[in-house]
């Protein structure tokens, strides 16, 4: 058994945080929505370029042109998911906006069961029911509050749908990429299709304080990059399962740096919906037959 230097779960804590800090770079920018996407986006694909163009400009050649196709629609679907989840910051809390955007594994599953004819399990009937359950309480609980908050809500589920769409129509041709060419076609797309929403919306491309040029550094660098870098490192030892069921945790990190660095406090119907679509969720994706497998793969 292969061991790697650091025990995978110290890096995975770090990307489960790492992704979770995107929530509140977004609260911390008084840009538009469609700009900080959009500079999320172009520092992320300016820091890739000197490796994709050092190493992977070859992989180019692999792409059809329905290939180039389905690509540019998954940048699409990325860019306005972007777009969505940030305005949802706009109106709801950190925490309800991140759940909700974790019931991106059921909304693929109905994408595969709709396009694809996966048929559905008793398990996963039972999960999905209890995470819809979740988000009605989330849902309701944001309503007494405000409709202001329910519209947020309603936005980042949105957004949860639209990353569903850009995972279906870019993992066929995923499978053929390494995953920096993959991410830079997809990314350059996504940065190209909020160029023209920004320049359509009449929104401002600049000048911003150095603070604002700070965040959206931030956000390229430590969600967008390390956070998911440290995820795929993590794969070469730990189930697929691990990091999917770890992902789902972001909600509970947003939360609790929310709370410290914003002073958004929870309320009940938060916590308890909150709690009610995450035990939903890990139902969907836990994998109970491979249980053993949490800490270490073997290998050859």
């Amino acid at each position: 058994m292969e061991r790697p230097a650091v025990h995978p779960f110290i890096p995975i804590i770090i990307g489960v945080f790492s992704v979770a800090l995107s929530a509140i770079f977004v609260k911390m920018t008084s840009a538009d929505s469609g700009v900080t996407a959009f500079y999320r986006m172009l520092f992320s694909i300016l820091i890739m370029s000197p490796i994709f163009f050092m190493k992977y400009t070859h992989e180019i050649k692999k792409l059809s042109k329905r290939d180039w196709i389905f690509t540019s629609i998954a940048g699409i679907f990325l860019a306005f998911h972007f777009i969505l989840w940030f305005e949802s910051l706009n109106y709801t809390s950190v925490a309800s906006s991140t759940v909700l955007v974790t019931l991106q594994p059921l909304f693929a599953f109905a994408g595969t069961y709709f396009f694809f004819k996966e048929k559905i399990s008793l398990k996963t009937l039972i999960s999905g029911m209890i995470a819809v359950l979740g988000s009605v309480l989330i849902g309701y609980g944001d309503f007494k509050v405000s409709g202001s908050a329910l519209y947020g809500d309603i936005l980042a589920l949105i957004a949860c749908a639209l990353i569903t769409a850009y995972l279906l129509f870019g993992q066929d041709v995923r499978k053929r990429l390494s995953l920096i060419t993959y991410t830079f076609v997809v990314y350059s797309f996504s940065t190209i299709t909020l160029f023209f929403y920004i320049v359509f919306k009449g929104e401002s491309f600049g000048p911003y304080p150095a603070s604002e040029w700070m965040w959206f550094l931030l956000l390229a660098i430590i969600p967008n990059l390390l956070g998911h870098t440290l995820f795929n490192w993590a794969l070469k030892w730990v189930s697929t399962n691990v990091i999917s069921i770890a992902i789902l945790f972001e909600p509970v990190g947003a939360a609790v740096l929310a709370y410290f660095i914003l002073g958004e406090v929870l309320s009940l119907s938060q916590i308890v919906g909150g709690s009610v679509v995450l035990a939903g969720i890990i139902l969907f994706v836990a994998d109970y037959e491979k249980i053993k497998s949490i800490f270490f793969k073997k290998r050859g």
